[in-house]
């Protein structure tokens, strides 16, 4: 399995035999307690400190598993750009109804009889969401864990942005109630990895990851995950034919509404950025309907601020963008005033 891992780019690294923790540091890393960057055992090929020793190398991997093949297999989620939602199944005291989903109140009108568990309340977020239950989703790879629990692995689709770990009983960074996130600073455990408790165990047909469904990047937005964006790219630049006065006439119309696009990067959540976007579309198919500029151009504009703002649902982007200018398109915006 370390082999397979390896062969899909997710860099891999011991677990101790018979659990699902990393294998042990070597006598001299447990008693300097030197930081992972500080190792030296990590350059010379040695599996310490966890996931930082992660690597798609065959022959380190070779000769790691050849020494010791009861160790069970970890893949750094960072390094594979990998997503996992950590459904936990655990025997604990259900807490008050609002700390159920970080951030939504639940109405007491909402009927959480029987509410037991991280299957519950990822269940519950997906139907509040009004989209498919992660749980249930056969196009991606889902693991089931020997405590009952399910990992659902995703691939992040825009490797740019990256995201933190969190557990389901976090009071600051949590998707849901014993739902934990592994990420970027986190492993999962791979399938067939055996443990104490039983194995760790492939479920339905999937045998690799599916991209991220872009209503949980924003859940994980929402709720804190996100680390870092997708740098700012340059703006396309204008065909020279267009640059004329007319063009600066639009330029003046066109660019503060790009800006208030572009400038909700800095606000995850709440800053209209679904108004800000259908407002700069709307205007911009008029002026592109009017002959100010061409419509592929606007287009192209559009998705640059956008994808510097929300880069995590860029086809959600895409569809607000183009139902935006369809509609400014019935109305050509004439620089003189409005027909």
């Amino acid at each position: 399995m370390a082999r397979w891992c390896a062969l899909q780019g997710w860099p891999v690294h011991p677990l101790a035999s018979g659990r699902k923790t990393p294998a042990g540091n070597c006598d001299a890393c447990r008693k300097h307690h030197h930081p992972a960057a500080d190792c030296p055992c990590l350059p010379a090929g040695r599996p310490c400190h966890g996931f930082h020793a992660a690597t798609t190398d065959p022959a380190r991997i070779d000769a790691w598993w050849s020494a010791t093949p009861s160790w069970g297999v970890g893949v750094a989620c960072g390094g594979a750009d990998l997503i996992v939602i950590d459904v936990d199944a655990h025997s604990a005291q259900v807490p008050d109804r609002n700390r159920l989903l970080p951030g939504i109140p639940i109405h007491e009108a909402v009927n959480l009889q029987g509410l037991a568990s991280g299957f519950d309340t990822l269940a519950l977020l997906a139907a509040l969401r009004r989209r498919p239950n992660p749980a249930e989703d056969e196009s991606t790879l889902r693991v089931r864990t020997p405590s009952g629990g399910l990992h659902i692995w995703y691939r992040n689709p825009h490797p740019a942005t990256r995201f933190r770990c969190s557990t389901g009983s976090s009071s600051k960074v949590a998707l849901a109630w014993q739902v934990d996130v592994r990420a970027d600073g986190g492993y999962i455990v791979a399938p067939t990895t055996r443990t104490a408790k039983g194995a760790y165990l492939r479920e339905g047909p999937a045998r690799l990851p599916a991209p991220l469904p872009e209503w949980l990047g924003e859940e994980l937005v929402r709720t804190g995950h996100m680390l870092q964006q997708a740098p700012v790219r340059p703006r396309p630049a204008v065909p020279r034919s267009r640059r004329s006065h007319a063009a600066g006439g639009w330029r003046a119309v066109l660019d503060p509404l790009l800006s208030d696009v572009a400038e909700c990067a800095a606000t995850p959540e709440g800053a209209a950025f679904t108004e800000k976007l259908n407002k700069a579309g709307y205007t911009a198919g008029g002026l592109a309907a009017a002959g100010h500029l061409d419509e592929a151009t606007a287009r192209t504009l559009l998705s640059d601020a956008a994808e510097r703002a929300r880069p995590w649902q860029t086809a959600r982007n895409e569809r607000i963008i183009a139902d935006a200018l369809t509609a400014g398109a019935a109305r050509p915006f004439l620089l003189q005033g409005r027909s």
